[in-house]
């Protein structure tokens, strides 16, 4: 179980730092158009919010801790018809968002000084849960060449008997790349032979995807690998529910029921009303998740359009999520993102991200306010020298 010794403080999350100066800037009167944030602009569907507010009106108690059992037969259902994956109920937990789950995952098994390989770049919360339950990150720098992947070589050379996970993160954020089946195998076979490595999938973005066929979940194209994968999900994303915080892990029964034993004694349940909403998005119609994605796809390809005819940019098309990823001329990303801040366009430094020299920006926000964001960007990196290549 976790080491008691104690962690080291995280710094907090630099995303919703820069959210927040963004917030200040508005407070003091200033026009600033927020990219920061990985936050849909839609609204929970119709008939989500109709169940929360039917539950809102009736006595609630407390829930089971890993989740009342009709949300967990609804999140079996979802596995098998989205990804057939077949899995029993002791193999299924809710948490408070999947950011929970992942945390409650690491602190149930790390000790410390254990190792966690992490795709870089990544989320920036990855590492700092590592941090904080004892673990050290190990960053595998992941080119843009490759699409931002991690390929079996990268990963076999980063493993050590000290090694007690792996992060795959696709579509990721903030790159949003995507592994083909082919790829993902390749990964399989290289961890097949540590097997004492668990296999983290985050796959909270799989419903916004925009490569031709099905997502492709590591689940899936390795089955014999089922005992070691936790897979990730919610309905943060795809369903515009990120404050609602409900999200899932599914994986072998004894790691969940050690997750469920930590969510215990850290917070009880997930809301037993967003649990209820959590039930009726994933029940309900899902052509809405189709309809949204192009949505992004449309944003993307707006801003992208955009962000190109800048000299001072390189900028990838990404398969998935609703991010952009930028590289800038010059490395010093932080001072880009203060300048464009002033400019009135807030921005996250790559470099939180584990990518100097790197700017993200989500595309979850109105075509309009998009544009003239982006707009922004190329006028104020070409408008300064230090960005001229």
């Amino acid at each position: 179980m976790h080491t008691t010794q104690r962690p080291v403080v995280s710094a907090g999350s630099p995303i919703l730092a820069m959210a927040r100066r963004a917030a200040e800037y508005r407070a003091a009167g200033r026009r600033v158009i927020d990219l920061t944030l990985g936050e849909p602009d839609f609204t929970p569907p119709a008939h989500v919010v109709a169940a929360a507010q039917r539950a809102a009106a009736r006595p609630l108690g407390y829930t089971p801790t890993n989740g009342i059992p009709e949300l967990r037969r609804v999140v079996r259902r979802t596995l098998e018809r989205d990804r057939g994956l077949r899995r029993t109920d002791a193999e299924v937990t809710v948490g408070c968002g999947a950011k929970q789950v992942i945390f409650n995952a690491f602190f149930a098994t790390l000790r410390a000084g254990d190792e966690v390989i992490i795709p870089a770049p990544y989320w920036a919360s990855y590492p700092e849960m590592v941090r904080l339950c004892g673990g050290a990150p190990v960053h595998v720098a992941c080119a843009a060449g490759s699409g931002f992947t991690l390929s079996p070589d990268a990963l076999a050379t980063a493993v050590t008997d000290r090694t007690r996970w792996v992060v795959l993160n696709a579509p990721g954020n903030p790159t949003g790349a995507t592994y083909s089946h082919e790829a993902v195998a390749g990964l399989a076979e290289a961890l097949r032979r540590h097997p004492a490595v668990m296999i983290l999938s985050d796959e909270i973005y799989a419903h916004i995807c925009y490569v031709a066929g099905e997502y492709v979940s590591i689940a899936q194209v390795a089955p014999d690998l089922s005992e070691r994968i936790l897979l990730v999900d919610g309905v943060s994303k795809a369903y515009a529910m990120t404050g609602w915080r409900v999200g899932w892990g599914s994986g072998p029964a004894d790691l969940i029921l050690r997750i469920t034993a930590v969510q215990t004694h850290n917070c009880t349940q997930t809301s037993t009303v967003s649990q209820i909403a959590a039930v009726a998005a994933l029940e309900g119609p899902q052509d809405l998740l189709t309809g949204r994605c192009e949505t992004y796809r449309w944003r993307r390809d707006a801003a992208l359009a955009i962000l190109k005819r800048s000299r001072h940019l390189d900028t990838q098309e990404p398969d998935g999520a609703f991010y952009l990823f930028p590289r800038l001329a010059a490395d010093d990303d932080v001072a880009a993102a203060d300048a464009l801040l002033e400019a009135g366009c807030a921005t996250v430094p790559g470099s939180d991200f584990g990518a100097t020299g790197h700017l993200r920006l989500s595309c979850a926000i109105d075509v309009a306010t998009l544009e003239e964001g982006c707009s922004i960007i190329v006028a104020t990196l070409g408008g300064n020298p230090a960005w001229s290549r």
